[in-house]
This record gives C-alpha cells, structure tokens and sequence, in this order.
C-alpha cells in the first residue's frame, strides 16, 4: 500500500509541476523583417522556407508544440540560436558561406527539426540542388587569392 501512495504522490507533484511551468513565459518573437533576399530562383526560396526559415529568419512558424513547457524553452532557444549565427530577415545575416556548407554538408536542418517538419527533409539530390541554389543567392563562392593578386597589381 505504501508504494501505492509513493507513486500518487510522485504522479501529483509531476502534475503540478508540468502545469506549473505552463505560466512561466517564453517569448516567441517574430521582429519585422528588414531584408529582402533575392533568390536564385523560385525552387532555392521554397527549400529555404521549408527547411530552414523557421530558425533563420524572422518568420518563424511556431507550431502548436511551441507553447507547451519545457519544449517551448528548448524550441525558443533553438530559434534564437539559429537567427543568432545566420537570419535571412535582418542585415547583416551572418555567415553564408557556414550557411551553405551546413546544407552541403549535411549538418542543416537538424534532425532534431526534420522529424516534426518532414518538408525539411532532404534527399542528396535535393541537398546537392538546395546547397548550389544558396551559394548563387548569397554568392558564397570565394575569389582566389591569386585574382585578388593580379587585380591589386594592375
């Protein structure tokens, strides 16, 4: 009997805890947009809004899961992290060359987005055809250091 009740107990604080948390705040903004991206073309801008921008940019699509605690806080901090290293919507936006070479590569989007956002998954084919569409939008190909040279000479 005793064990019984321990469990209760445990299962009543859970509860209060769980529900308790629901009032502690998360904002959730989407601050104005202040850059315009001209895209390559209209199939680079599609992937980019389907597997990205809810990270990297500031318009965010907070899904119904975004206000539930504690994955409201992981979420929003996801969100801030990722406008933080590269945001489409702001000037500067950060580092698209990093930008680039996470799809490429792989590392972007996360797994961790991918299962709820089954859009953002990406083939090879599509990874290969997304990554070459970014690079010519945000003109992440570097000069050579010899062509730098050669201009600064003549």
């Amino acid at each position: 009997m005793a064990k019984k009740k321990k469990s209760l107990i445990v299962l009543v604080v859970l509860v209060v805890v769980f529900v308790g948390i629901q009032f502690i705040p998360v904002v959730k903004p989407n601050p104005p947009v202040t850059n315009q991206v001209v895209w390559n073309s209209p199939q680079t801008q599609e992937m980019f809004m389907g597997a990205c921008a809810d990270c990297h940019s500031n318009e965010t699509v907070w899904p119904w899961y975004a206000k539930v605690a504690p994955v409201s806080w992981w979420i929003n901090h996801h969100v801030e992290e990722g406008r933080e290293h590269f945001n489409i919507s702001e000037v500067p936006m950060g580092d698209a060359d990093e930008a680039w070479e996470a799809v490429h590569e792989g590392w972007m989007p996360l797994d961790s987005y991918t299962w709820m956002h089954p859009k953002a998954q990406l083939t090879e084919e599509q990874r290969t055809v997304f990554s070459e569409g970014l690079k010519k939008t945000f003109n992440t190909a570097k000069p050579s250091s010899d062509s730098s040279h050669e201009e600064e000479e003549h």
